[in-house]
């Protein structure tokens, strides 16, 4: 009588006996990525679309990074709930100042047209609700909020060359 060895379980492997839907799979997976590269080299305006969203991810991740600085870029949790945590609040922050300069921009733009000022088109939709420069990442902060916004009011637009 024999005895059994034990022995770890194991997969297939997949390497050696691969599913035979596989190959025509990846082939097909080839094929469609050689028909979208034709087509991105073919269409200018493909192009221009793809880098467009480029460029606001970067953006996006631009703001992101500025927002995280104050932990000099680090996760500083070690366990993977706390690392967690922190990336939920950077994204949280992130949408809280897309919000901002979205809600602002709009109402910069009802004052313009308020103004009976024209306002292009394609000016417009260069947009972008992901600047920072007028925000404050560091210093001291006051939430002492200001009567108006208490009474449910916007802070007063700034106007050019005004303080």
């Amino acid at each position: 009588m024999r005895s059994a060895q034990p022995r770890a379980v194991s997969l297939p492997d997949r390497r050696r006996h691969p599913h035979p839907d596989r190959p025509p799979l990846m082939e097909l997976g080839k094929l469609d990525r050689s028909v979208y590269l034709a087509c991105y080299l073919n269409d200018e305006l493909l192009r221009r679309r793809v880098n467009t969203q480029l460029n606001r991810q970067e953006a996006r991740h631009t703001l992101a990074h500025k927002i995280f600085h104050g932990q000099k870029g680090e996760l500083r949790q070690r366990y993977k709930e706390g690392q967690e945590d922190q990336l939920r609040a950077l994204g949280l922050m992130t949408n809280v100042c897309i919000l901002w300069n979205t809600v602002y921009t709009a109402r910069a733009l009802e004052q313009i047209r308020a103004e009976d000022k024209k306002i292009a088109t394609a000016d417009i939709a260069r947009l972008s609700p992901l600047g920072f420069e007028w925000l404050n990442f560091l210093g001291r902060y006051n939430f002492s909020l200001p009567e108006a916004v208490r009474e449910g009011n916007f802070r007063p637009l700034r106007t050019p060359g005004q303080q």
